[in-house]
């Protein structure tokens, strides 16, 4: 193909895969399915690697994730980023719409009414039409620069079409959907590691994030609201319009809104929107309310700190007042012992609540909780259920404290502190209840997904003593499991056929599916990507598995010291006989040789092919490829702008081999 119809596909497949995403992710109207939308993008992908010098920043490919940063450097906004005044209270909205009817000198005034998102506030500038920077915040004036983080998000456009003003700077708000955040929550917990306590959160520390790679991997998206600076006079003469112009961008803004124009009216949409909030997709702590026409808006003018024009009402956190009728003590599948209270029913956000996580033994304590408290309980964020405070005015003398137990509640043995995290865990790694959990956790959808393996048969399994351990499991007989209640033949025979069909899941579902401490089943994807073989995984040292990108000391220890264990060598060497796969597919590679035996590379840069086309070829020649630089690198594989890992590289003494270097080492000739 030669490079001018390269470049005419190129731009076409760019266009069409931003139609996708703005009908998949904005206007939740897809048109295609995934598997022909994978196609276009791995098409476009090939074609940028093919022809290098037409990539582009704003490419669709480009929303992956590059280098880590440094640090974050600060963007000036063009105007000032202003906050806004809040209120709780309806007699407070009734005097600010006193206030707009005394500033402007009439009675009826049209405001705007839209849900308030409980995301992280960001300006995003366009020039010529194309995203350049974003930024958050900050001090109003001036914010951390989080561009590459943003870039990573698909409901925001890295290209406006035509029509739209080439030069703005616009105002959003980020968030995590609840159900996204929900389902990363599990799966962090599924690894052992600590849940996010609510989406705010988890969206602030993840725009914080310096490796963008990490951040492509969280389920962040945009509303915008507002707009900061237009290049020449704006085209729209309210906030109403200018919501019509965010569509025609593609530039995703709130599902719902409302106008009024006296205070009645006002308070009867606040109203409206409290009692539909909860099937927005993300979450709201209260209404923006706004003045809509922008000539009233200018007249009204602003203060040092926030416009006059606007008011954030705040909805009131649910809450409701129960009585902690005992605590216990849950035990997970790591061994880590959780306190629990279990409540007097109590309907809460539309659910009825009957329990509640105290979190850990130090909680408690700080909060005093004792059994047959009366407690104010509240949904953290609005998903999970937790205690606020005590009622201690309404104590009658007859609680009793709460002591966190010294042996583990289900099989006696002496629980430890772990040295890492704020937990007491029972190390008995035959208790019961963790073996019960471990099983489930291995049966799971997000690991060795065998189906009707629910914990109700688990139960049963551990109960009857047909499983412990997870090789257990593929030793079960129709037979044996006809004779288990609620379980007949034909369900019998289709769970064996389940742990059948288990056997050749890839082996990075088994990797997550063992329940080691802190790895997730993103670090189980990138560890097989790695190493290639599960052996290899279980025979590596500390240092070895830290070279793996995105894999800190801690996990590292975590992964090092579980396969130490003599127990747990024996059972990966039982899985192996039960036929399960360790080994990922046999990836393509040049035929190979001994040209880098013994030496670590490390790639950064952009270069003419994708990374993992130069991973397989330094491994097909003898060589090994690491995620970071350490005094053990070999060579550090570098093309255009190789960035913080070929400054530690020069640093730490260690050469530079650009693609022209690399490809003669090996014997091969760039024209191949």
């Amino acid at each position: 193909m030669s490079p001018q119809k390269a470049q005419d596909r190129i731009e076409t497949l760019r266009r069409q895969i931003e139609r996708h995403d703005r009908l998949y992710y904005v206007e939740a109207k897809p048109e295609i399915s995934d598997r022909d939308y994978d196609r276009l993008y791995r098409e476009l992908q090939d074609l940028e690697s093919e022809f290098p010098e037409l990539r582009s920043p704003h490419s669709p490919t480009s929303r992956v994730g590059g280098e880590p940063l440094a640090g974050f450097t600060q963007i000036q906004h063009r105007v000032k980023m202003l906050s806004l005044d809040n209120t709780y209270s309806e007699a407070e909205l009734r005097q600010f719409f006193r206030r707009l009817q005394r500033g402007l000198g009439r009675d009826r005034v049209r405001v705007l009414i839209e849900p308030k998102i409980d995301g992280v506030a960001v300006s995003i500038s366009y020039r010529d039409g194309v995203f350049i920077s974003g930024a958050t915040r900050g001090d109003g004036s001036t914010g951390d620069d989080i561009t590459s983080n943003l870039r990573t998000i698909h409901s925001l456009p890295l290209r406006l079409p035509s029509g739209i003003p080439p030069n703005l700077e616009l105002r959003g708000e980020v968030f995590m959907p609840t159900e996204a955040f929900a389902r990363m929550n599990a799966d962090r917990l599924g690894a052992g590691e600590p849940a996010f306590a609510n989406p705010r959160n988890a969206t602030a520390g993840t725009l914080k994030l310096l490796d963008s790679s990490i951040v492509a991997r969280r389920p962040l998206e945009i509303v915008f609201h507002g707009y900061g600076w237009i290049d020449g006079d704006p085209p729209f003469a309210s906030i109403t319009e200018f919501q019509q112009l965010l569509d025609r961008a593609g530039l995703r803004r709130s599902e719902r809104t409302w106008h009024a124009e006296d205070a009645d009216s006002l308070l009867e949409a606040i109203s409206e929107l409290d009692a539909c909030r909860h099937t927005f997709h993300y979450l709201t702590d209260g209404a923006v309310v706004k003045v809509d026409p922008l000539d009233l808006q200018e007249r009204l003018g602003s203060t040092s700190k926030a416009p006059r024009w606007a008011i954030a009402y705040k909805f009131q956190a649910e809450q409701a007042e129960t009585r902690v009728l005992s605590i216990e003590v849950q035990v997970g599948r790591t061994g880590a012992l959780t306190p629990v209270a279990n409540l007097e029913p109590v309907l809460l956000a539309g659910t009825t609540v009957s329990r509640a996580t105290l979190h850990n033994a130090g909680e408690v304590r700080r909060k005093d909780v004792r059994c047959g408290d009366v407690v104010l309980i509240e949904k953290a964020g609005e998903i999970i259920p937790a205690v606020i405070m005590v009622r201690f005015e309404k104590r009658r003398g007859d609680e009793k404290p709460f002591v966190m137990p010294d042996r583990c509640p289900v099989c006696d043995t002496p629980v430890v502190r772990d040295p890492v995290q704020v937990a007491i865990r029972c190390p008995n790694p035959e208790c019961p209840e963790v073996v019960r959990r471990k099983l489930s956790h291995f049966a799971s959808r997000g690991a060795m997904d065998i189906d009707g393996l629910g914990q109700a048969l688990v139960d049963q399994l551990v109960a009857q003593g047909w499983a412990s351990r997870f090789s257990d499991l593929y030793s079960l007989t129709e037979e044996q499991l006809s004779g288990l209640s609620r379980l007949g033949p034909k369900s019998a025979a289709n769970l064996v056929a389940a742990l059948q069909r288990s056997r050749s899941r890839p082996p990075w579902r088994l990797l997550f599916g063992l329940g080691i401490l802190h790895v997730g089943s993103t670090a189980s994807q990138t560890l097989l990507a790695h190493f290639e073989h599960l052996d290899a995984v279980a025979t590596a040292s500390r240092e070895q598995l830290e070279e793996v990108e995105d894999i800190g000391a801690v996990m590292a220890a975590s992964i090092h010291s579980w396969f130490a264990d003599p127990s747990n060598r024996e059972e990966i060497e039982r899985l192996r006989q039960a036929g399960l796969n360790f080994r990922e597919p046999e990836r393509e590679s040049a035929p190979a040789s001994a040209a880098l035996e013994g030496e670590t590379w490390v790639i950064t840069g952009t270069l003419s092919r994708p990374r993992e086309f130069f991973a397989g070829l330094i491994r097909a020649h003898g060589g090994k490829v690491a995620g970071s630089v350490s005094s053990k690198t070999s060579f550090v594989l570098a093309g255009e702008n190789p960035g913080s890992k070929a400054e530690k590289a020069a640093a730490l003494g260690v050469p530079t081999a650009d693609e022209s270097d690399f490809l003669e080492r090996i014997g091969e000739d760039r024209t191949n």
